[in-house]
């Protein structure tokens, strides 16, 4: 096994002040903005085994000379970026059985 992989995390606060742990999974240059793929993390491990999978699409956008991650808003453009994370995951993850 490989151990040279380390994860990328990020932490980001909601509009409450809470911190969320995040995984990134991907980033990706789509139609001239950047978006990221995050997979949130758990303090709890039994919270991340019972977790669904499922992750979240932010877009980087600049405020007061700063990035910041917003959310998605246009559900069509958040289905096309689902779609091409999810090829890309699979060819990443095939890529890796492979090696196998």
């Amino acid at each position: 096994m490989n151990d040279d992989f380390e994860a990328d995390l990020i932490v980001l606060l909601d509009d409450d002040g809470e911190e969320h742990s995040f995984e990134i999974l991907d980033t990706l240059d789509y139609e001239d903005k950047t978006y990221y793929a995050l997979y949130p993390l758990f303090e709890d491990p039994q919270e991340q085994v019972e977790a669904d999978g499922e992750y979240y699409i932010f877009e980087i956008v600049e405020e007061d000379g700063e990035e910041q991650l917003a959310e998605v808003e246009d559900d069509d453009l958040l289905d096309e970026l689902d779609e091409i994370f999810r090829e890309r995951f699979e060819a990443l993850y095939d890529g890796v059985e492979d090696e196998e």
